[in-house]
């Protein structure tokens, strides 16, 4: 995990307990995981309109009248 040894990731933890506090770092945990759980709700929001801009898009050339060639 980024070259990151357990003595390295023991001391980052130690030095966030001693910044942020026992108490405080529960809410934290709370925040990030709100953040995360909203980005991954508008990203799958964000999938579900270009695909179904897609899937109009697409039924639009078909309902075109695709079969007749264009006369100029």
């Amino acid at each position: 995990m980024f070259g990151l040894g357990t003595q390295e990731i023991l001391l980052i933890l130690l030095i966030v307990l001693l910044l942020f506090g026992a108490k405080k770092i529960p809410e934290i945990m709370r925040g990030l995981g709100k953040g995360i759980r909203e980005f991954k709700h508008a990203s799958q929001e964000a999938v579900d309109e270009i695909s179904s801009l897609t899937e109009e898009e697409s039924n639009d050339t078909k309902d075109a009248g695709g079969d007749e060639p264009l006369v100029g």
